[in-house]
């Protein structure tokens, strides 16, 4: 990547860092929460943060999504889990391990597929036996008699370059991930979750050297795709690289903003200064997310809602105040034996 991003990234995650933001509560869990819902957003889910965070906390669903979608999500959630525990023995990367990622990611939306080459089966990762195009009326991909043979040639490679990569290069260790990425995305093994499988391995590689993962955000769907795009008919890698970074310090400047805007400091007697806990969702957000907990449980405490959402009583209390003032809901009996409705 150019010397101007490495500089960026090095300054973003420094600040990050004396921040302390990755040392919130839940704040882990959250970020990753944020990578997988925006994964599968890029593959068309409509399922939103919120949504996400109660399904795979509360197990609740939502009735505006279809259950395709939010299997999307589960499964992600799962291949994420699966990898990041594989990832930290640093084994080699081989074939036979991408198919069982893309098979976790797959599980329960990969099909059956009957073609000219051979029959296969999606939700078990097995590679295509058909050739496929970049969109309606893209490209082709590289034909599939190929796929084996290029697969066993990048891990190869990508296991070359996690031996000699110097592990306290920052730099190296998102171009090696971004490299990974491309290549095979390129590849293109599976008839259907490349993109999602793709990101995945990127974050992965990411964990594993210890630097912040790379969100891929629905909103930069269309730099990314043509990043791609741009990639393959230039031959360059570097225009991958470059957009990968710049996205990457992009967010991480927008996670150090939206932080410090939120942190509300009060001066004590004695001079000191008390941060309040951070709360990670939009207003509208956070309501949304109310209604859905009322919706599921009408008995539910305001300490049961701020721990499943992960945010102070106070500011649930306050939430509740307001959706009540605007008749969007409204509490039946008293604070203890009472319960909630939804009017709306």
């Amino acid at each position: 990547m150019k010397q101007e991003y490495k500089d960026l990234l090095h300054k973003y995650l420094q600040k990050y860092k004396e921040l302390g933001i990755a040392d919130q509560i839940d704040y882990e869990k959250f970020y990753l929460y944020s990578i997988i819902t925006h994964s599968t957003a890029i593959e068309g889910s409509t399922v939103t943060e919120v949504e996400a965070q109660l399904l795979f906390d509360e197990g609740i669903t939502s009735s505006k999504r279809t259950m395709v979608e939010q299997m999307m999500n589960l499964d992600l959630k799962a291949a994420y889990e699966y990898g990041m525990t594989w990832i930290k023995q640093h084994k080699p990367i081989t074939t036979d391990w991408l198919i069982s990622l893309s098979a976790k990611v797959m599980e329960h939306t990969g099909g059956e597929y009957h073609s000219l080459g051979g029959d296969f089966d999606a939700s078990k990762g097995e590679l295509r036996k058909l050739n496929v195009t970049a969109g309606f009326g893209g490209k082709s991909y590289m034909h599939y008699q190929k796929v084996p043979i290029k697969l066993q040639a990048f891990c190869e490679e990508l296991n070359k370059r996690r031996k000699s990569i110097d592990t306290t290069d920052v730099a190296a260790i998102y171009d090696l991930s971004f490299w990974a990425h491309f290549e095979l995305v390129t590849i293109h093994p599976w008839a259907d979750g490349n993109g999602r499988t793709c990101r995945l391995l990127m974050n992965l590689l990411q964990m594993e050297y210890g630097v912040l993962p790379t969100k891929v955000l629905k909103e930069d769907k269309a730099e990314y795709i043509q990043a791609l795009i741009d990639t393959r008919e230039a031959e360059d890698i570097n225009i991958f690289l470059d957009c990968m970074a710049n996205l990457h310090c992009n967010h991480l400047k927008n996670d150090i903003d939206q932080y410090i805007l939120s942190i509300s400091d009060e001066v004590d007697r004695k001079g000191g200064q008390k941060a309040k806990k951070v709360d990670r969702k939009s207003g509208q957000e956070t309501r949304d997310a109310i209604i859905s907990l009322i919706s599921a449980n009408q008995n539910i405490t305001t300490t049961q809602m701020a721990e499943s959402l992960g945010i102070n009583r106070s500011a649930i209390s306050k939430h509740l105040k307001l959706m009540q003032t605007k008749g969007i809901i409204r509490r039946i009996g008293p604070d203890k034996g009472g319960h909630w409705e939804v009017l709306v």
